[in-house]
């Protein structure tokens, strides 16, 4: 069986009655990227391992890594050539 990395899987076995909510939900931390190539943009959201924000232009495959580290930048938003 492929292995499945994504974070929005939910196991229902253990507690078949939904949790009360305490509140609004956590935001998961996105960039805005901006492809120049194609004139696209997207929304990026963090690796599972959170060490690196991944884009790639769904028009032409264009890749782009953003690592995630100490001395980095708070800008969210970037144009990608």
């Amino acid at each position: 069986m492929a292995r499945d990395d994504r974070d929005y899987r939910v196991d229902l076995s253990s507690n078949p009655t939904p949790a009360a909510s305490k509140g609004p939900p956590a935001a998961r931390p996105y960039l805005g990227v901006q492809f120049a190539c194609c004139g696209i943009y997207a929304r990026v959201y963090r690796t599972p391992g959170d060490t690196a924000y991944r884009a790639r232009c769904p028009r032409c495959g264009k890749t782009a890594n953003f690592p995630v580290g100490n001395g980095g930048t708070s800008d969210r938003f970037f144009i990608v050539q």
